[in-house]
């Protein structure tokens, strides 16, 4: 039988003070949307909290490993809640970038590949965004 962990649990667990505001924001993210997700997004999700404070709170669940941030090269930032491993990091997995829609979609089945650099360098990040169609879209 699986438990299901709590909101403020899952803040407490990652080392984030709750605060109304941030049980607030985290149950919208955790619960509110299915894919990525921008701070505009967010602000419309929530229109009674205001832009900066919106802006903190998502910093902060990102750096305790609750919420990974992606690059999908919109100009927008994207946020996506994590799939966490044993090691409290956000796995290393692929996003998809619709064309026609514009959404993100995380795909946390499909591993990033390994990429060999050469000696000397260290990868510190890897981000891996595929172009594309979504299945909604390429019903249209």
């Amino acid at each position: 039988m699986s438990m299901t962990i709590s909101d403020e649990q899952s803040l407490d667990n990652a080392g984030v003070r709750v605060t109304a505001v941030r049980l607030l924001v985290w149950r919208q993210v955790r619960h509110g949307f299915s894919d990525a997700f921008s701070l505009a997004d967010l602000e419309s999700a929530l229109p009674t909290v205001d832009r900066s404070t919106l802006f903190r709170t998502l910093t902060t669940l990102s750096e305790a490993h609750l919420l990974h941030e992606i690059d999908d090269g919109s100009g927008s930032q994207k946020y996506c809640v994590c799939h966490h491993d044993d090691t409290r990091h956000c796995e290393g997995h692929v996003h998809l970038t619709c064309r026609v829609c514009h959404r993100t979609y995380c795909l946390p089945h499909v591993r990033i590949p390994s990429v060999s650099l050469p000696e000397g360098f260290r990868v510190e990040e890897t981000e891996y965004v595929v172009k594309g169609v979504c299945p909604h879209c390429a019903l249209l």
